[in-house]
């Protein structure tokens, strides 16, 4: 099986364990349990099957994500969870999305990752119009910066549609809710943003940059 099947298929079929405790099969109170299990299982394959590089990036994607997921969910509370607290996959998850828009991103040409972002426009305006979800200009205007100025155009425009596809899957299940005013802020937000995408966007162009730091420090390290 591609890495891109299974990470869909954990994706997809993970969070409907974990939403509806496999159908009400398990108890609510260990519902994540096999999720957890299985997503950690997974990370820590690949983990042992891979080279250097990769690893450190999965390292730095849960050095980043872990403590973003519980500053946004727990401090500034934007979204929250099923059971409160963050689900232990989620770390993991993230690597996943990560991989999976990578994937993705291989797979187009740099010239069209902005005209693909194309569909957005018309739908932001909309909800601007109905101030359903204000928030989504200021973010629809970071995912353009990104894929304009950013290391990895692809990667960002990918990882807009894919983080979406994520969060309608996992906010349709009940997985995690998005608040409709944003705190701090005297914005709205649609349950997912539509442009969530912005928030992987950042993580994407942070762990990058910090694996091009390790890859420029080790090969300094090699020639010295």
């Amino acid at each position: 099986m591609s890495r891109a099947w299974l990470y869909c298929l954990t994706i997809l079929i993970g969070l409907w364990v974990s939403a509806t405790a496999c159908g009400g099969a398990l108890p609510d109170n260990i519902a994540e349990w096999p999720v957890n299990i299985w997503c950690w299982s997974v990370f820590g394959y690949i983990y042992r099957s891979t080279d250097r590089k990769e690893r450190i990036e999965m390292l730095t994607v849960l050095a980043f994500a872990t403590p973003m997921e519980l500053f946004f969910s727990e401090v500034w509370k934007i979204y929250e969870y099923q059971r409160g607290l963050m689900p232990l996959f989620v770390p993991a998850g993230h690597y996943f999305l990560f991989d999976l828009g990578r994937i993705m991103a291989s797979k187009i040409k740099q010239s069209l990752a902005l005209p693909i972002l194309i569909p957005f426009i018309p739908m932001v305006a909309y909800g601007v119009y109905y101030g359903s979800d204000t928030s989504a200009i200021f973010l629809l205007i970071l995912v353009l910066l990104f894929t304009k100025y950013g290391p990895q155009p692809c990667l960002y425009a990918s990882m807009a549609w894919a983080a979406l596809g994520m969060e309608i899957v996992g906010t349709q299940l009940g997985n995690w809710t998005w608040a409709s005013e944003v705190p701090w802020t005297g914005l709205t937000a649609w349950n997912p943003p539509l442009l969530v995408g912005a928030f992987y966007c950042l993580g994407d162009l942070l762990v990058n940059m910090t694996v091009v730091r390790f890859e420029e420090k080790a090969t300094l390290g090699s020639t010295g």
